[in-house]
């Protein structure tokens, strides 16, 4: 009997720029590459949770063609598992194109789609979670997605409703998606949140190659004719003008409104592991490793130094000078080279509100 397991493949989406994480996320080397919190990019920590899955033959990279040195130089991966795109167009293009390539392989391929940019733990609960979203996706038709019960009502999050088990996986609590709501306003989110029956769509979705795209047909036609022309083209002298041509008028539109809102074979899987989208400075801080006083500091360079007096709860990231704290409470300091940013915890989402006045200043040395 055929095993999921010699089907299966990693897809790893590293696009983004990252811009509420500046000044340590710039355009050449976005937050999926950095060290933000004294130890692995979120990338490289990506890259353990692929390998805990497959082989690196396995692994394939979707990601801007201004990243792949980058991708190539953390992920140790074949140039032939990177694929690059020509620019920005949103992910439902992005994954039909890899899930295109990946079936061109392998015709019975099993895909679990990661994102660079999550942090998740323990590895252990994540592997067999997913190992389990890629059996169920092997058994039959079924689109999979690990959810995550949702601690406050988040507008910018998708909404599974998910009650009822599916029936061939009953003792493993897969469960049948009866509606997706993709980012609602703050009134549903709360009702979906008080209801207790709603998952947070986190956007691991496994599946097999040919039911994606079966939904892509279906609910994204065009989405579907530019993967296809992308499938065989891929592997020949014309694979790059192809790809070039059929990324230029992509349609630019997410997966979660392409497909899974749309999608009637969406089934879930409740995530027991924790799971964060590292998206602003908050979100680091709350994750990361504080002392006594709840200050999170992170030394990125050998000569940087910080002291502290009557000082609680902030978040400092240094590389090269003193940093003095005298006081203060709640802050966010970001010493780099170039630039030094301060700001309220409660303030972090108004730093990209800087990096859109930098790009209209054409100040680019600080991008």
């Amino acid at each position: 009997m055929t095993d999921f397991k010699d089907h299966l493949f990693v897809l790893i989406v590293c696009g983004g720029s990252g811009t509420r994480l500046w000044p340590r996320s710039r355009q050449k080397t976005p937050k999926q590459f950095i060290n933000l919190f004294g130890e692995k990019s979120l990338f490289a920590q990506t890259m353990e949770r692929a390998r805990g899955l497959v082989p690196d033959e396995g692994i394939f990279i979707s990601t801007n063609a201004d990243y792949v040195d980058e991708v190539l130089s953390q992920g140790n991966l074949s140039l032939k598992n990177i694929i690059a795109e020509p620019q920005p167009r949103n992910t439902a293009i992005a994954i039909a194109a890899s899930a295109a390539v990946i079936a061109k392989i392998d015709p019975q391929a099993v895909i679990v789609n990661l994102w660079s940019d999550h942090l998740i733990s323990p590895l252990e609960k994540f592997i067999a979670e997913t190992n389990l979203a890629a059996e169920v996706a092997f058994a039959g038709d079924y689109l999979v997605d690990i959810g995550l019960k949702p601690s406050f009502p988040h507008t910018g999050f998708g909404y599974l409703h998910a009650v009822e088990p599916l029936p061939e996986f009953k003792e493993s609590q897969v469960l049948k998606v009866k509606e997706f709501k993709e980012k609602p306003d703050l009134k549903t989110a709360e009702m979906f949140c008080q209801s207790g029956e709603y998952y947070w769509n986190i956007g691991l979705y496994t599946w097999r190659a040919d039911s994606f795209l079966k939904a892509c047909a279906k609910h994204a036609p065009k989405i579907s004719q530019e993967a296809m022309k992308i499938q065989a083209a891929w592997g020949t002298k014309d694979e790059k003008k192809v790809f070039d041509e059929v990324w230029s008028q992509a349609e630019e539109i997410s997966i979660d409104y392409a497909i899974s809102e749309k999608a009637d074979n969406l089934v879930l899987i409740p995530a027991s592991f924790n799971w964060s989208d590292v998206g602003d400075w908050q979100v680091v801080y709350e994750v990361g490793k504080k002392d006594k006083n709840g200050d999170m500091f992170v030394k990125l360079g050998e000569k940087g130094e910080v002291y502290s007096s009557d000082s609680k709860q902030n978040l400092v990231q240094f590389s090269e000078r003193l940093v003095a704290l005298v006081g203060v409470k709640d802050l966010v300091i970001i010493d780099t080279p170039d630039v030094l940013l301060v700001c309220q915890k409660e303030k972090v989402q108004g730093v990209k509100k800087i990096v859109e006045t930098l790009k209209k200043k054409g100040k680019k040395e600080f991008l």
